[in-house]
């Protein structure tokens, strides 16, 4: 399955929680149902991965995380804010680069319509 393809589940994912849950709520509520959801359709998910950084051949773990990565193909970053500001987009390019993962989905659960909260960001795709 290719990363677009991959892709539509999870934007049906994040519809389906948020029709039913709307807005409002902590990031980690709308990750732990998307973590489940993507289980149950029988995807490969790991939830919280860290992210090592390799610096002059030595691998450092300081504490970056992605929240949700399917199929090792897309790295999905949860968000309930008010807007989504320019650094969620450069934190999950950075870990797009640091995994050589293709495609992110970012999500902000706290929008009125939850597709003005899905912004696709791209790591030579």
């Amino acid at each position: 399955m290719t990363e677009n393809e991959l892709s539509k589940f999870i934007v049906n994912i994040a519809f389906q929680i948020h029709n039913k849950l709307g807005p409002g709520l902590l990031e980690s509520v709308y990750e732990e149902i998307m973590f489940h959801e993507l289980i149950n359709l029988g995807f490969k998910v790991e939830r919280q991965k860290a992210i090592p950084v390799i610096w002059n051949d030595k691998k450092l773990e300081i504490g970056f995380r992605a929240d949700l990565i399917v199929e090792n193909k897309i790295i999905i970053e949860l968000k309930s804010v008010e807007e989504l500001a320019p650094i969620h987009y450069k934190q999950l390019l950075t870990y797009l680069k640091l995994t050589n993962i293709k495609l992110g989905l970012l999500i902000n659960f706290n929008e009125n319509l939850i597709k003005d909260g899905i912004k696709r960001v791209v790591n030579n795709l």
